[in-house]
């Protein structure tokens, strides 16, 4: 009986990590979309402070994520940190691409699951 409670409780804790890795996925991308929404009207302070948010979650995810999804969750992070440096500066257009390379990195960690 303690082997299959031991059991249901691993079970459980696989199960409780995914779905913390998702939830934060999933915020991360709207973030990441409101941020490329502001870049292209050419709000970067915005953009930044989406990008930071999206940023946050993606490192939380990380935690988590195992194989492929980890693999885009480490990319979207990469490229959100290019859009927070590159807004910070004023460059909008170059923030936003990399806030849309998140976007795409953080869309095929969702499909890879």
């Amino acid at each position: 009986m303690k082997k299959l409670a031991s059991i249901f409780a691993g079970l459980l804790l696989c199960l409780s990590t995914t779905v913390f890795a998702e939830q934060h996925a999933d915020e991360a991308l709207q973030h990441a979309n409101q941020a490329v929404e502001h870049g292209k009207a050419g709000h970067a302070p915005i953009l930044v402070e989406h990008a930071k948010a999206a940023l946050e979650h993606t490192l939380a995810a990380a935690i988590t994520a195992k194989g492929v999804p980890l693999t885009h969750i480490n990319a979207a992070s990469k490229s959100l940190e290019s859009s927070i440096d590159h807004g910070n500066l004023g460059h909008t257009e170059e923030a936003t691409k990399a806030a849309e390379e998140a976007v795409d990195h953080l869309k095929a960690a969702e499909s890879s699951k």
